[in-house]
């Protein structure tokens, strides 16, 4: 059985719905192909893996439909972020209200976006769901693309775009190159109860080995956490026993949050960096962690993947208005060069902060303790930083601009 559509989308995460939501109201006929459904029950523990939500990525999700089904499941809008480096005086700390905006974002589990999102393109009449199901294989004509599913089905389409995550499978059938590299850590993700109410407030404090953030969960004691230690102290932290564990961490916090108790399970996943060669090839464009992956420091990843969604969205549906291919790579440029210059940007804004704060010379603790000194005093620069941060300002695709 053949079915002809005009972009059939590879993974049904976050990004790959968003793009596909972000399409409801042309006359695009979109499949989306998604090897795993999530199961829909939430526990009452979080998920582990978490994404902490810009303005940007909420007038996103709020603008394709998907907002209010995250809302009647779980969220935390924190409205504070206070970071600060161990042993030191260096701290900076960012308000919402100093912005007169009502939060600096929220923290949702990554199943409930992904839920939500599932929700609201089964209401799509131009969007068809394939799941569970897998690509085996793709080919190329001059005017389409084959592909051929494990359930015997096979797909048209004039754009295939990958969503496919970090080890997408479209980039690796088509053999894009990659720019990659190892960080050397790897992030102990968790759920911790804390004797201390969180306050609704981010925290992050930068030690020698590594970060660690503590995210504000909906219930008032409760947050998740990113700790970036080095592979073999990960794998020590994850065999502890939970006594063990909780004072460990405990300490490296600085006790911010009084005693911390661990409360389900700890997971620990390795940190590379990852940046396509091509995000476009001639009918295949590749989108969020199939593009590129960033170090977790600043919690901006899902929100770049979210932008390139609403940005390809954007893209094509002027290449569609004006009945232009919207598969060649030629008229998919403008696309490729908007997001890989983006994605550039917050890798190497990452991997600067990250050198700054890694090790513990005496010189660079200096410079790192009077720059983010001068950051939290001088007028406007925190200001600045945290507009970006937010998706105030930049270069935003329409369905993130304020």
């Amino acid at each position: 059985m053949m079915q002809s559509v005009d972009v059939a989308i590879i993974g049904g995460g976050m990004v790959g719905l968003t793009l596909a939501a972000a399409l409801a109201d042309t006359e695009l006929r979109v499949a989306v192909i998604e090897g795993k459904l999530p199961e829909q029950e939430l526990a009452p523990l979080p998920d582990l893996r978490v994404s902490a939500l810009s303005r940007a990525s909420e007038r996103i999700l709020r603008r394709v439909g998907a907002w209010s089904g995250i809302e009647s499941r779980r969220l935390s809008p924190y409205g504070k972020m206070q970071v600060w480096e161990q042993d030191s005086f260096a701290s900076i700390e960012f308000d919402a209200a100093r912005l007169a905006q009502p939060n600096l974002g929220h923290i949702v589990e990554n199943r409930v976006i992904q839920l939500a999102l599932l929700e609201r393109i089964k209401q799509l009449p131009n969007v068809t769901l394939l799941a569970p199901e897998h690509c085996q294989n793709i080919a190329f004509g001059e005017s389409e693309a084959w592909l051929n599913l494990a359930s015997g089905k096979s797909l048209t389409a004039k754009l295939v775009v990958g969503a496919d995550g970090a080890n997408s499978w479209v980039r690796n059938q088509l053999d894009i190159p990659l720019t990659h590299w190892d960080y050397g850590h790897s992030a102990i993700v968790a759920n911790i109860r804390c004797s201390e109410a969180h306050q609704q407030t981010a925290r992050q404090v930068f030690r020698p080995q590594g970060p660690l953030a503590f995210l504000p969960l909906a219930d008032k004691d409760l947050c998740s956490i990113v700790w970036s230690v080095p592979p073999l102290k990960a794998e020590l932290l994850c065999d502890m026993s939970d006594e063990e564990f909780n004072k460990e961490l405990t300490a490296a916090f600085d006790n911010r949050l009084g005693l911390c108790q661990v409360e389900g399970e700890r997971q620990a996943f390795p940190l590379r960096m990852r940046y396509a060669r091509d995000f476009v090839r001639d009918r295949v464009v590749l989108v969020g962690d199939a593009a590129h992956t960033i170090h977790p420091l600043a919690g901006q990843g899902v929100n770049l993947g979210l932008l390139d969604a609403a940005s390809l969205a954007q893209e094509l549906k002027s290449l569609w208005q004006q009945e232009q291919d919207i598969g060649k790579k030629a008229n998919l440029r403008q696309y490729e060069r908007w997001r890989k210059a983006e994605a550039a940007k917050m890798i190497t804004a990452m991997q600067a902060f990250r050198d700054l704060f890694d090790g513990s010379n005496p010189a660079k603790k200096l410079v790192r303790d009077i720059g983010l000194f001068i950051a939290d005093k001088a007028p406007g620069v925190k200001d600045e930083f945290m507009r970006r941060a937010l998706g105030l300002t930049g270069d935003l695709p329409d369905l993130a601009k304020p």
